[in-house]
Parts: C-alpha cells; structure tokens; sequence
C-alpha cells in the first residue's frame, strides 16, 4: 500500500483555496451522516478545543468550526 501524496501549495493563496476546499468538504461530509451524528462529531471538536493549550490555535479552531457548524446549518 502507497502512501498518499498530501502536499500543500507553497503560495498563500492556493492554500487558502485548500483550506476552504478541506471546510467545504467536512460540512458535506457532516450533512451526510446524519443530524445525531454530526452534532456529537461537532461536539468532539468542541471538546478538544477547550482542552487546548495554545490560546491562539484554539481560537482559529474555533472559528473553523464556527463556520462549519454555520455551514451546516444552511
């Protein structure tokens, strides 16, 4: 079994792209599953954010989350 080529884009801009591609994706992925599984995944997530220790990186986690959740919703 090979292992998967995962780079990233070098320029700020194609992996931003990447970024938004990878949110898209997990909201997709969470309308798929269902509305009681989705919310203890997105509850997981929650979870593992507080107990973060860097400040700053659960703050953009956060806010990933955040527009996931409002993704989701629509």
């Amino acid at each position: 079994m090979s292992t998967p080529d995962f780079s990233t884009a070098e320029s700020n801009q194609h992996l931003s792209q990447e970024v938004s591609c990878l949110k898209a994706m997990v909201t997709l992925m969470l309308q798929a599953m269902g509305q009681a599984d989705a919310g203890r995944v997105i509850l997981k997530m929650e979870r593992q954010i507080a107990q973060m220790e860097n400040e700053g990186q659960a703050d953009v986690f956060a806010n990933t989350v955040k527009q996931i959740k409002q993704a989701y919703r629509q």
